[in-house]
């Protein structure tokens, strides 16, 4: 019988996501009840390091403190409450007061996940651990005229979104041991899912990032091109920035391939798994899309895609999500594929 605590945590995460994300709100339901707390748990621990990295107050000097002080908190190494009072203290104005409210719940977050297994707090923490190190060296080395190299692309995506590919990995892993048969090649391929959304998000958000002061594409990239990121207001108006942006959409789309081919080895029965990862997926195919269609695009809501492509998104995938065959055909049709590979 699941006692009285118990529900309330569970209510209590459920709205905390409802406010800080509408997504993960939509998708961690789909997931086995022995899943979602600590799923839901370890998404409201990455809102938290996220809330840090994006506050445009902070100095990255503050940020690597904060990153490092909710490190040593969710390992239980230092106290969550003072954690809490003093970054509430220091947040800017601006930051949404969902986030502002989960800062100053930290202690309560912290707390339920006492109740997880060992293994769940360690790849809870170890995400946590190795995503606050990556935020705060990424945002020391923050430029507007992005980051050096696609391998540092890479690099930031993993920190930030690959990792928690990981994370997820390890859960469904313990969870079920028909799962966990294939462990090492789901953890192969965990990274480029979390890549694939990364990937998306970063495309789409080029502009509302640049006027934070931050760009997270790589010079490398459009270079070849002979475009200079230093120039990226020119971008919309210029072919070899669009060039150079279909080259990173394909990047993205092959990762997806291999965010597909992660679905693919959950158990077919687990039908809540795969819609978990399916309709984060489909959502990202449709946008890089919607992305290339639109390449001269000036702000992130012209490539958003829309609640009917959403709603769209979910109603296939609950249909198509035990057949893999038709799920590949399905991939194809939305643009998944790289353009290399098309026709294949």
């Amino acid at each position: 019988m699941v006692n009285s605590d118990s529900r309330d945590d569970e209510r209590f995460q459920a709205a905390m996501l409802r406010d800080v994300s509408r997504t993960f709100a939509l998708t961690i339901p789909e997931l086995p009840a022995a899943l979602r707390e600590v799923v839901g748990n370890g998404y409201l621990l990455c809102r938290i390091v996220d809330t840090i990295e994006d506050d445009p107050g902070l100095s990255s000097t503050q940020k690597r403190h904060f990153c490092n002080f909710f490190a040593e908190v969710v390992a239980r190494r230092a106290e969550a409450a003072e954690f809490a009072q003093s970054l509430d203290e220091v947040l800017a104005p601006t930051v949404p007061k969902a986030e502002r409210l989960l800062v100053r719940e930290t202690a309560r977050v912290i707390a339920i996940g006492d109740g997880f297994t060992t293994a769940q707090r360690q790849a809870l923490e170890r995400c946590v651990a190795i995503m606050a190190d990556g935020m705060a060296e990424f945002q020391e080395r923050k430029d507007p005229a992005g980051l050096p190299t696609l391998v540092d692309m890479d690099r930031y995506c993993y920190c930030v979104a690959g990792v928690v590919g990981e994370m997820l990995t390890r859960l469904f892993c313990e969870y079920s041991p028909q799962i966990r048969r294939h462990e090492d090649r789901l953890m192969a391929l965990a990274v480029s899912f979390g890549q694939t959304l990364q990937m998306t998000n970063i495309l789409k958000d080029i502009w509302e990032d640049r006027r934070r002061g931050a760009c997270w594409l790589p010079h490398d990239v459009f270079a070849r091109h002979g475009f200079d990121l230093a120039d990226l207001e020119r971008g919309p108006d210029d072919p070899r920035f669009h060039e150079g942006l279909g080259e990173l959409i394909d990047v993205a789309r092959t990762h997806a391939r291999c965010a597909l081919d992660y679905v693919l080895l959950l158990p077919r029965a687990e039908t809540g798994l795969r819609n978990f990862c399916l309709w984060a997926l489909g959502m990202a195919v449709l946008t890089l899309r919607k992305i290339d269609k639109r390449r001269d695009f000036r702000n992130g809501q012209d490539v958003k895609i829309t609640r009917r492509s959403v709603k769209a998104t979910v109603a296939v995938s609950r249909v198509s999500a035990g057949h893999d065959a038709l799920l590949r055909v399905l991939f194809t049709l939305s643009g998944g594929a790289p353009r290399a590979s098309r026709g294949v």
